[in-house]
């Protein structure tokens, strides 16, 4: 795991100023503390920092083939690198390291830019080809690891984090405002935008390539829900996705260092650790965050019995509403673009705990909801489809009937109210999101006059739209698991998992989100995932016998940060200071009265959250990234 960054200027007479690498690694040390290096050669630089997993000793990064013409930095791991290598010895190919860095280039040689497609891990890349002036950028097909760029019009900018990139005078810090809208209508910014105007993310599953100064970016996998015309029989695809975990899992375990596993109590964290401790003879070291403060859910007790289940050797650590607070500008400074994703705080204690614990390496359980249906929407949300097509004409009826369950104190139902007339396509933005969260309805009265001048309601939902057009021929389900696994997972989950653990110096990997396992889950029938209240039927099957009981069968909760109460009581002080300050980036875009009115919302249980830490991320963010210069944040270990 690791931070790239690069520059190539489209005047080829034009050098690279020597002095710019090193500044753009400098602001992304975090990810790579072990070493460094450079490539400079004419019009391009790249740039590496390294945090040492595989062949500690000689693989070291910028790396070359063997007469020097084709050049990588690359951050991520390629799991299936020793029968790539031994495929290119085949041909002739000499190999100086033993890491899965070495692969790329001689597999581009032998291929040109569709060797991604023979890649599976998670990987960004960039390669630069001495002969052809030819720059190459790649991204894994889930989106694991980020991989950022700009054009200057002058020049193209690459790097992991976007800070990276501002170090370039020539990067202008112009705020995207159609962006802003978009992320608070979703609550993270999905598709290829950032809050900068002309900074975009290399999306999932595609590369980029520029030659001759012309830059180009092409699709080269998506995800498709294909059921063969005779799908397995259940029990015969429990037996394979029992083989596929165990294979992937022990793909995910490739490392010269320890390997640890996040426990959060829940099926899928279980579920790795089960087949995790099957692959290895050494100790496996586990790991759990739980909350400071009476009556919070707590995921410490469900963890400790996955571990003593398995062996491990078990740590725990708690935080405090202090603590939350006091990280909240770090979290910004590390996320980058302002995420609503309180989790991913706890991610950075948990992980920081790790790397004390001289632990490298950690596996997770993220992606198993998104590939076989474990969020309790997809369930709540086929339901109320099917009630709707039941009802017909009279469906005025239901959503009479859910308003009136809201009143009489079951304000949940209530909600699925407003999604009774608009079909699914329509109101189905993400799990997390639809046009009617409390945001999307306070719209007008948030925005001051120039920013409701920029806004377009239809634009900011395009891209779930578009999304569902593309598989409109599929069931419900599967459109709400591609949307997501488009939108949600890379750009809020994934960014979550990258960035925080990165921070620590700390490795993540994420196994049930191979693209192998996506492919399987994809290619079931709907009943294997969801049938009636059952979620991710098929996944808990393929781990009845492995994991606890307790933790099988209960109920789903996440991972339950109590930021709620904690900006309501312990940061009321911190919240409202923030927002409501004279001078504050917010009233560039925003009214200070109706966010005033929304804070007091907030602190009267009105169901707020989500939108009051939105804005107050975003306050934050606007502080660090536009209106201060751009320095290297003090160490976060």
């Amino acid at each position: 795991m690791c931070g790239i960054c690069g520059k190539l200027n489209f005047n080829r007479e034009k050098p690279i100023d020597q002095g710019l690498i090193p500044r753009m690694m400098d602001m992304i040390q975090h990810r790579g503390p072990d070493g460094h290096g450079e490539f400079l050669s004419g019009p391009v630089g790249l740039g590496h920092r390294r945090l040492s997993i595989i062949d500690l000793d000689t693989g070291g990064q910028p790396m070359s083939n063997e007469d020097g013409t084709v050049w990588v930095v690359y951050n991520g791991e390629i799991y299936n690198f020793q029968e790539l290598r031994t495929e290119l010895e085949g041909k002739g190919h000499q190999f100086k390291s033993t890491t899965d860095t070495e692969v790329i280039v001689h597999l581009y040689e032998e291929l040109g830019d569709q060797c991604v497609t023979r890649f599976r891990g998670m990987f960004a890349f960039a390669l630069w080809d001495e002969r052809r002036q030819h720059l190459l950028l790649a991204r894994d097909r889930i989106g694991v690891k980020p991989l950022y760029y700009t054009n200057t019009g002058k020049s193209l900018l690459f790097a992991s984090e976007i800070k990276s990139l501002l170090v370039d005078s020539d990067v202008e810090r112009r705020v995207n405002q159609r962006a802003i809208d978009r992320f608070l209508t979703y609550y993270y910014l999905p598709g290829n935008e950032t809050l900068f105007e002309a900074i975009f993310k290399l999306e999932p599953g595609h590369y980029l390539t520029v030659q001759d100064g012309q830059i180009s970016v092409h699709q080269y996998w998506n995800l498709h829900f294909e059921i063969p015309s005779r799908p397995q029989r259940f029990d015969e695809a429990v037996d394979v996705l029992q083989t596929l975990l165990s294979r992937t899992v022990k793909d995910h375990m490739i490392s010269d260092v320890p390997v640890g596993v996040l426990l959060s109590g829940g099926v899928d964290s279980t579920g790795v650790l089960s087949h995790a401790i099957q692959h290895t003879d050494k100790p496996i070291h586990t790991f759990t965050m739980g909350f400071s403060g009476a009556n919070f859910q707590d995921e410490r007790p469900y963890a400790k019995l996955a571990s003593q289940k398995f062996g491990t050797v078990h740590h725990e650590i708690s935080m405090s509403a202090d603590d939350f607070r006091d990280f909240l500008p770090k979290y910004v400074w590390h996320m980058e673009e302002p995420v609503c994703e309180p989790p991913a705080i706890a991610l950075y204690f948990v992980s920081r705990l790790a790397r004390e614990s001289s632990i490298k390496v950690l596996l997770s359980g993220e992606g198993g909801d998104e590939a076989f249906a474990g969020y309790q929407t997809y369930r709540n949300l086929l339901i109320l489809e099917k009630l709707k097509s039941a009802f017909g004409p009279a469906k005025g009826l239901l959503r009479l009937g859910f308003q009136a369950l809201g009143h009489t104190g079951w304000k949940r139902i209530g909600n699925y109210a407003s999604l009774v007339n608009p079909p699914l396509a329509e109101y189905y933005l993400s799990r997390t999101a639809t046009p009617y969260t409390s945001f999307n309805q306070r719209k007008s009265e948030l925005y001051n006059e120039d920013m409701s001048a920029f806004l377009d309601d239809q634009v900011s939902g395009d891209i779930s739209r578009r999304l569902f057009d593309q598989v409109n021929s599929q069931a419900l389900l599967n459109r709400m698991l591609y949307v997501d696994t488009k939108t949600w997972l890379p750009d809020d989950l994934l960014v979550k998992a990258d960035k925080m653990t990165m921070a620590t110096s700390v490795e993540l990997r994420v196994p049930l989100l191979d693209y192998r396992v996506l492919e399987f889950a994809a290619s079931l029938p709907l009943h294997y995932k969801a049938n009636g209240w059952e979620l991710k039927r098929i996944l808990k099957a393929a781990l009845v016998k492995s994991v606890p009981q307790e933790i099988l069968n209960r109920k789903k909760t996440g991972f339950p940060v109590p930021y709620d109460s904690w900006m309501r009581k312990d940061m009321k002080d911190f919240v409202s200071d923030t927002m409501l300050a004279t001078n504050a980036a917010s009233d560039l875009y925003f009214c200070k009265e109706a966010i005033a009115n929304l804070i007091q919302a907030h602190q009267q249980g009105k169901g707020c959250s989500k939108e009051v830490f939105s804005l107050l991320v975003f306050e934050l963010w606007h502080r660090q990234f536009v209106s201060a210069s751009l320095q290297p944040f003090e160490s976060a270990r």
